[in-house]
């Protein structure tokens, strides 16, 4: 069935890229509603669906746009919400970018569990893969594979780091999301940093909310899983799927795509719903 939550909940702190202060509040929606933001700093308040259909360049990060209107940043509590089965809410913003809080969504999965998951009375709405899809760039890609449960596989390589090649695998379900995926956090390497700063990008972060690799050791935090990069990469993607607006069942593959190719596929599913519900 359909979900939502019991209580609503906030959780604030400096946004990733902007640097600027947010407060992010996400409310208990009725059955049907699915996910929806709502930028309350502005004077009417808009809104902008959870949706892959309103995805906007930009770069190292999702963004959602309509009317003019944006919401940066909103893949860690988007993979929160879908992980732990959070169907229906509205989302408060008070900025047009996310707070970046630890660099994962355990924050958010830590608010869903003393909030409390209600279950709603309607079936849970759900795309089933029935035949292979795939999205490629160069040597990165996504694709999605027939399957009987959403499953995660993630590949990644950042030769002459500590990083270095790495893949992991999940099946998601609100007990691996929280233990396993939820709390890894998202990592940069040490010569990226400067380059990133310098074209206005991550203003808000550090290594409290980041991992840093650099060629043969960890600056700051060091990972919790050996895998934790790739963990993360997962995390992102599944933040990403959860703009199709459906559960999908399958079996989605990738390696080095990032975010213009998970939403990308996010989209392609979204369409395929639309044209077989």
């Amino acid at each position: 069935m359909q979900q939502t939550l019991k209580l609503a909940f906030s959780l604030s702190g400096p946004a990733l890229h902007s640097g600027d202060p947010c407060r992010v509040t996400v409310h208990p929606a009725p059955v049907g509603t699915g996910r929806w933001f709502v930028r309350t700093d502005l004077v009417t308040f808009p809104k902008v669906p959870a949706l892959a259909d309103h995805m906007a360049p930009t770069a190292l990060s999702t963004k959602l746009e309509a009317d003019g209107v944006s919401v940066r940043t909103p893949e860690h509590l988007m993979a929160a919400l879908l992980g732990m089965g959070i169907d229906n809410c509205l989302i408060e913003l008070d900025g047009p970018e996310l707070p970046i809080l630890d660099g994962s969504a355990a924050p958010y999965v830590t608010e869903i569990q003393k909030s409390g998951v209600l279950a709603q009375d309607q079936p849970r709405v759900a795309l089933r893969i029935t035949e292979p899809l795939s999205i490629w760039d160069r040597d990165r890609f996504v694709a999605i594979f027939p399957a009987a449960e959403l499953k995660i596989s993630y590949g990644i390589d950042f030769p002459g780091t500590v990083i270095g090649a790495q893949w992991t695998s999940w099946v998601i379900n609100p007990e691996y999301f929280a233990v396993q995926l939820a709390p890894a956090r998202t990592f940069t390497t040490l010569d990226q940093v400067a380059y990133l700063k310098a074209k206005g990008l991550i203003q808000g972060g550090s290594l409290d909310c980041a991992l840093v690799a650099a060629s043969d050791h960890w600056v700051g935090q060091s990972p919790y899983w050996p895998d934790e990069p790739a963990r993360h990469k997962a995390l992102d993607l599944l933040g990403d799927l959860a703009l199709a607006g459906v559960y999908p069942l399958g079996h989605v593959v990738a390696y080095k795509a990032g975010h213009d190719l998970h939403v990308r596929l996010a989209a392609q599913l979204r369409q395929l719903f639309q044209v077989n519900p």
